[in-house]
């Protein structure tokens, strides 16, 4: 006789609940995490090239790696993943089912013969009275048992910690609710940066790749920036923004941010990334002419001209907020009033004496500075990560139940032998059966102790 063929149907159902298939899926995932993580996601297109040359990124652009977690195979695999899980699922769960619908009440000659955990004595009272010592004393060491009466035997049913058979499902449920939200993350998400410039403000973002405009919706304006240093050193100890969101022209929301303090406001977060020094600087400068003593205070841009008496001017061509530990410095030259452009020279603040050794017409004293920062920010919206931390939440749940905790069922069957009543009893596990044989014997002496306990009562 030949074997009936499978149709197309059982073919793709068997293909779909395959275990093979869900090894192959999960080293696929596992290959192309590897990859994710050796090519920088979302990168500037210069990045690449750079990093890899012209021809390696068109391929990574065509194979989709520089946004593998968005890329259309990838999100395929996550979904044939899922598939696999669901169908697997579906499989097995009428088996678990059936322990709750239909539990085995009455246990066969075989359960009593077979399993590995029975005990077999006998007691001098009725049945229905073992029938209520037993059945309390289970109440209290497994759960309310279920007594059932048939061909003149009675069967008692006791079982504990069914819930965890539904363990692996939870799991699955989980992993599906973690992928699902990190599908609606990539999709309806985004990472992205802004600089702002202190004292202004931006409703759009750009995207990671430094290509694409987001419109946030409202707007973010930076108040304040202040960064503070290690002594002695450019080295910054601590950078922080003050920002404020509006609406509308109204202020909604209010927040100092620092590294890993971020603000959030309608799903999107900003973190405190980067800072830097947004356009040039301002100094206030204190110029007397050696001549006559006279002395002027000016603020100057660095790179702007400025008039000084009898037709000179002067300009800052650079600065540096620590120079060889000397602290704020300026480099200046003056122009003469024919023209002229003298040698660059160095004036420091804390020094100010300095410069009267020079012996110019002008000596000069920094009295102060002022940087205008930008702050840059970290820029994210991810609408699936509440989901993504429900799904976690239930995987810790459904592992703990699968792997911590066990069904345990206890049988008795009580028959009469004579004067005497048999007392049959056996149980199991599904899973930690050599915990569950030590629980067993302990049960099992206290069923013998409450029985002959309550007869020897009676005797005496």
């Amino acid at each position: 006789m030949t074997e009936k063929t499978k149709s197309y149907t059982d073919r793709t159902w068997d293909f779909l609940c395959s275990l093979k298939l869900t090894i192959v899926l999960l080293l696929l995932l596992a290959l192309t995490s590897i990859i994710g993580t050796l090519i920088q996601q979302n990168a500037p297109a210069a990045d690449y090239i750079r990093e890899y040359g012209q021809a390696n990124y068109e391929l990574f652009k065509k194979l989709q790696f520089t946004d593998m977690y968005s890329s259309s195979w990838f999100i395929g695999i996550l979904a044939l993943f899922s598939v696999n899980l669901i169908c697997c699922s579906i499989k097995n769960f009428p088996r678990v089912w059936k322990f709750f619908k239909e539990p085995l009440l009455v246990a066969g000659p075989g359960t009593f013969k077979g399993s590995t955990n029975t005990a077999e004595f006998s007691s001098k009272d009725s049945k229905q009275e073992v029938a209520d010592r037993v059945s309390t004393l289970l109440k209290k060491e497994i759960g309310k048992p279920r007594l059932t009466e048939k061909e003149g035997k009675l069967y008692l049913f006791a079982q504990k910690g069914i819930y965890s058979r539904l363990g692996p499902y939870i799991t699955h449920l989980s992993i599906l609710i973690v992928m699902a939200g990190a599908i609606i993350g990539n999709i309806w998400g985004y990472k992205a940066y802004v600089n702002i410039v202190e004292g202004s403000s931006i409703d759009q973002v750009l995207s990671r790749n430094g290509t694409v405009p987001i419109d946030l919706g409202f707007t973010v304006r930076c108040d304040d920036f202040d960064v503070s240093y290690y002594p002695n050193s450019n080295r910054p100890k601590d950078y922080n923004s003050d920002l404020v969101i509006l609406e509308n022209g109204q202020e909604m929301a209010r927040k100092r941010i620092e590294v890993n303090h971020p603000l959030t406001y309608k799903g999107i977060t900003f973190y405190q990334s980067s800072y830097g020094p947004a356009g040039s600087a301002f100094f206030k400068v204190k110029a007397t002419e050696n001549a006559s003593g006279e002395t002027v205070e000016v603020k100057a841009q660095q790179g702007q001209n400025v008039p000084l008496p009898n037709g000179y001017s002067f300009a800052v061509t650079n600065f540096t907020e620590n120079d060889r530990n000397f602290g704020p410095a300026m480099q200046m030259r003056i122009k003469t009033p024919d023209g002229k452009n003298g040698a660059p020279f160095v004036v420091w603040q804390n020094f100010p004496q300095f410069d009267v050794k020079r012996g110019g017409v002008f000596n000069f004293a920094l009295l102060g500075f002022e940087q205008p920062q930008f702050t840059g920010l970290q820029v994210a919206k991810d609408p699936g990560v509440n989901i993504v931390w429900l799904g976690c939440f239930l995987m810790v749940f459904g592992s703990l139940s699968a792997f911590f905790f066990s069904h345990k069922r206890v049988w008795v069957c009580l028959e009469e032998d004579g004067k005497k009543t048999k007392v049959l009893l056996a149980g199991n596990a599904h899973r930690n059966q050599p915990g569950f044989s030590l629980a067993f014997e302990e049960l099992q002496e206290k069923v013998e102790t409450s029985v002959k306990n309550e007869f020897q009562k009676k005797e005496g």
